[in-house]
C-alpha cells in the first residue's frame, strides 16, 4: 500500500485528498474541503491565497491525523492565473483572479504591438481576455512596476507547491495555459516575450510533470506532522492531472471533456497542431503529461449554473445542485438558447437576469423559473460540445467514436444524457475525481510506482465506476441544431 496526498484547487472550491494506491486499485478519501472566495480590493478582484494555504496546511494535518502515512504531496489548479514573488521568495501581493477588469482592452493593444498570427504561431493557445500573456502586460503598465520588482512569477498550482517547499518553478502543463509558452521547442516563447517587452528574468525554470521538488519545509512538516514527505510537481494544471487520468485505452478514436466551471474538450496528440484553420477556430495546444498534446477548446461550462444558483441564494432561495437539475429536468426542452462565452456572462453576479436578456435580444422566449434557465443552460452547453466535437474531427482528420467526460460535472446526470444526445455518441462518465487522481497517480511516476501513462490509465479503469449514456435520439435535436448555429457571441 503506497499513499500520496492530491491538492485539487479549483477556481469555486479546493479539497486535500489521500489517495492510497494498491493491489492495481486507487482509492481516493477526501480529508477536507473548502470554498475559495475572492476577495475585492479597491476596484480589483484578488485571491486568498494565504487563507487557502492555510486550508491546505490544515487538510495536511487532517490526513496525518487520521493515519495517513503519504510518500509525497502535490497541488493542481486552474491555469492562466500567477503570483509575483519577491527575491525574499514571498508573495508581494495577493494574485489577480483571471476576471479582473485590468485586462480591459490589453489585448487590442498587443495585437498592435505583434500580430495575432504570430502570437499563435509561437504559442499555438486560444485567444482568451484572461490568458497570463495580457495579465503580464497589464501588470507591467501598472503603477509602482510590480513586475519589474519581483523575482519571478509562479502559477497557483506552482505556487502552492513553492509555498511547501520553498521551489518556484514552472511546472510544463501549467506554464503551457500563458500563452507564453512554446509547445514546439516546448520552452518559454522567448522571441515573442522579448516583442513585449517583458522582463525575461521574472519566467522561472521550467519543469517536466513528475518533478520531485524536495521535502516539505521544516515548518509546514512541523505543522502538519507528516516528516520526510516529498514536494512534487505533478500536473499542476487541474485539466493536465484530469487528462491523464482518462480512462481510455490506447487508441486515437476518443475525445475527452473535463467539466466544471469551465469546459475543456478535446483530443491528445503527439505533437502540436498551429495552423491558419486552428488559429480561425481558436483551439489551444496545452502540454499534458509525458509532453503529449491537449488540443482543446476551452469553453464556459458549468460557470452559469454556479453563478445563477449564487444569484438565487442572494435573493433567499437556497437550492442544490441537485435540486436545479431536478427543476431543469421538469422544465420545457428547448426553449431557447445561449451562447455560453458572450461576454456578458464572463462576469460574477446577476446570471439568470443576464441570460434572460440574451434570450430577449435574440428574439428567443425569455422565462423566468429556475428549472428553465437552467436547463437552456446546459442544453446550451450540450449543443457546444456537439459543434466543438464537429469542430475538432474537421481539424485533426479523426473520426471520434465516444467522449469520455470527467469531472464533477459528471455529477448532473441531466447534463450527460443532453450531452449524449446532442453529439449523438456514447457518453462514458467518471471519474468523477478524475483531477486528483491524475494528480495522485502522477506523483506514483514520479516515486516508481507506476511505469508510464498506459500504466496510470489502467489503474483508473480498475478503479472507477464508469457509467455510460446512449444517445436516446428525440424529436427537436437536429432543428436545436440549426437554431442554435445562427446565435452568435457579443
Amino acid at each position: 500500500m503506497t499513499q500520496y496526498l492530491a491538492v485539487d484547487l479549483g477556481a469555486d472550491s479546493g479539497r486535500v485528498m489521500l489517495a492510497t494506491l494498491e493491489g492495481g486499485k486507487l482509492n481516493l478519501e477526501e480529508m477536507h474541503r473548502f470554498a475559495n472566495t475572492p476577495e475585492p480590493r479597491g476596484d480589483s478582484l484578488r485571491w486568498r491565497i494565504e487563507v487557502l494555504f492555510g486550508e491546505i496546511l490544515a487538510g495536511l494535518a487532517k490526513a496525518k491525523a487520521a493515519g495517513a502515512r503519504p510518500k509525497s504531496v502535490s497541488c493542481d489548479s486552474w491555469g492562466v492565473d500567477y503570483g509575483l514573488l519577491g527575491a525574499d521568495g514571498k508573495l508581494m501581493e495577493p494574485p489577480y483572479i483571471y476576471r479582473d477588469k485590468r485586462t480591459d482592452g490589453v489585448p487590442e493593444a498587443v495585437y498592435a504591438k505583434v500580430p495575432k498570427s504570430e502570437i499563435f504561431d509561437a504559442t499555438g493557445i486560444q485567444f482568451m481576455q484572461l490568458n497570463t500573456l495580457y495579465q503580464l502586460v497589464a501588470a507591467d503598465a501598472e503603477k509602482g512596476a510590480p513586475l519589474r520588482k519581483a523575482d519571478r512569477f509562479v502559477m497557483i498550482g506552482d505556487l502552492m507547491n513553492h509555498l511547501l517547499s520553498g521551489k518556484g518553478v514552472a511546472e510544463r502543463s501549467l506554464a503551457s495555459t500563458s500563452q507564453l509558452f512554446c509547445p514546439r521547442k516546448m520552452d518559454w516563447a522567448w522571441g515573442l516575450i522579448e516583442r513585449l517587452g517583458l522582463p525575461r528574468s521574472v519566467f522561472p525554470q521550467i519543469v517536466d510533470s513528475g518533478t520531485r521538488l524536495g521535502p516539505l519545509l521544516p515548518e509546514v512538516a512541523a505543522k502538519t506532522g507528516l516528516e520526510g514527505v516529498g514536494v512534487i510537481a505533478s500536473c499542476s494544471h487541474d485539466t493536465g492531472a484530469a487528462v491523464a487520468a482518462i480512462p481510455a485505452a490506447a487508441s486515437d478514436d476518443w475525445a475527452y471533456l473535463s467539466c466544471g466551471t469551465w469546459s475543456l474538450m478535446g483530443v491528445e496528440l503527439r505533437h502540436p497542431r498551429i495552423n491558419a484553420d486552428v488559429l480561425a477556430a481558436n483551439f489551444t495546444n496545452e502540454v499534458g503529461f509525458g509532453g503529449t498534446i491537449r488540443f482543446l477548446k476551452n469553453i464556459t461550462g458549468l460557470w452559469l449554473v454556479q453563478e445563477s444558483r449564487r444569484a438565487w441564494e442572494a435573493e433567499g432561495k437556497k437550492f442544490d445542485f441537485k435540486t436545479l437539475e431536478e427543476k431543469a429536468a421538469a422544465a420545457k426542452p428547448f426553449q431557447g438558447f445561449v451562447r455560453t462565452d458572450d461576454r456578458r456572462f464572463g462576469s460574477p453576479g446577476g446570471m439568470p437576469a443576464k441570460i434572460r436578456d440574451y434570450l430577449k435580444e435574440t428574439g428567443q422566449p425569455a422565462p423566468e423559473d429556475e428549472g428553465s434557465i437552467i436547463r437552456i443552460a446546459l442544453e446550451s452547453l450540450a449543443l457546444t460540445y456537439r459543434e466543438t466535437l464537429d469542430r475538432i474531427e474537421a481539424l485533426t482528420g479523426r473520426k471520434i467514436a465516444r467522449l469520455h467526460m470527467v469531472g464533477g460535472g459528471t455529477r448532473d446526470r441531466l447534463l450527460c444524457q443532453l450531452t449524449a444526445d446532442a453529439i449523438e455518441r456514447p457518453v462514458l462518465a467518471g471519474p468523477v475525481e478524475a483531477t486528483a487522481a491524475g494528480n495522485a497517480l502522477v506523483q506514483a511516476i514520479a516515486s516508481g510506482d507506476l511505469s508510464d501513462l498506459d500504466a496510470l490509465r489502467a489503474v483508473v479503469r480498475s478503479s472507477f465506476e464508469i457509467k455510460e449514456y446512449r444517445p436516446v435520439g428525440g424529436k427537436g435535436w437536429a432543428e436545436a441544431r440549426a437554431r442554435f448555429a445562427k446565435l452568435e457571441a457579443r
